[in-house]
């Protein structure tokens, strides 16, 4: 049966806020916690991007859900071995509940060391072998490495979970997704991307999968159009903008492309009709994925989860 999980929006929220969204979605029925792992935010109209760990430390203390990053690059700016030692520390605080969601990242939070910005076959290199080097850790024995793209020397991690963190890959176009069925734990993505999800069992992926949307839930419809509008209109772009545009201001630039009309007359659920949000979450279920996550756009979060907690959860069951 698939479950219905809260994403908390870095981007969108300092860590108080996030912290208060995960104890009202726990309160509202969602079953789990995804969260952004952001260096920017996408544009200054979201005007937060706090450090993922701490966030999560916190949330361990907050709630009993279980959490994931969707999702943590571990190949550009951090360096896998700390994001190991960072993947290990949340799996003791959240035992059996934490998993590491990886992707191959953006230019917008990759590039801020000065490093080059690969072309996509190459980040799926170093993802692929990233990987790699956080499994050797979580082992708990002392490696060294010396790959393609990474050097580790006599490290160990001596802080674990009983159980290594499990891995989810996220996939947005074929080769990720073909990547993510030969070296993940589970699969995430953007939306309900069935073909997607397909390409990844046929591909022999095994393990949980789980998709996400987002929704601007508000009394007034046209409202949550701007709204959305305003504060996340890269919602929108096309292509591979999202993963080569490397400061706020260029997705600014961007997003004078987007219109209020374009956004109201697309599949994205705003306003009150729980129709509309149960429409929509029943798209993701029905392309058989096993965890569909929701993430509200607008200042009214008591409304949504109140929203959720009495017309829409109870719908999907």
């Amino acid at each position: 049966m698939t479950s219905y999980g809260y994403f908390l929006a870095s981007e969108d929220h300092g860590p108080r806020a996030l912290v208060g969204q995960a104890r009202a979605a726990e309160s509202a029925g969602f079953r789990s916690l995804w969260i952004s792992d952001h260096y920017h935010p996408w544009l200054d109209a979201q005007g937060n991007s706090p450090f993922v760990w701490t966030t999560i430390g916190a949330l361990a203390q907050a709630t009993e859900l279980p959490v994931a990053t969707a999702v943590t690059c571990p190949s550009v700016r951090v360096h896998p071995a700390v994001i190991a030692q960072a993947a290990a520390t949340c799996g003791a605080l959240l035992p059996g509940r934490f998993r590491l969601g990886v992707g191959t990242g953006e230019a917008l939070n990759e590039h801020i060391l000065g490093d080059a910005w690969p072309e996509a076959s190459v980040r799926l290199e170093m993802l692929e072998e990233a990987v790699e080097v956080i499994r050797a850790l979580f082992t708990g024995n002392r490696i060294s490495h010396r790959g393609r793209h990474y050097t580790v020397e006599n490290a160990r991690l001596y802080t674990l979970p009983d159980e290594p963190v499990p891995i989810d890959v996220s996939g947005y176009a074929p080769a990720a997704t073909e990547l993510a069925a030969r070296i993940g734990d589970g699969f995430v993505t953007m939306g309900p991307e069935g073909e997607l999800l397909r390409r990844f069992r046929s591909a022999g992926g095994s393990g949980p999968t789980g998709c996400a949307i987002k929704v601007c839930y508000d009394t007034d419809r046209d409202r949550a159009a701007r709204t959305v509008l305003q504060r996340w209109p890269n919602l929108f772009l096309p292509g591979e903008l999202a993963a080569l545009l490397p400061e706020p201001k260029h997705f600014e630039q961007a997003t004078q492309l987007v219109t209020e009309q374009q956004i109201a007359g697309g599949s994205m659920p705003l306003g009150d009709d729980p129709e509309k949000h149960i429409r929509a979450l029943a798209e993701c279920r029905d392309a058989g994925f096993d965890e569909v996550y929701v993430s509200q756009i607008g200042p009214d979060l008591d409304g949504f989860f109140d929203f959720y907690r009495t017309r829409v959860l109870p719908a999907l069951g």
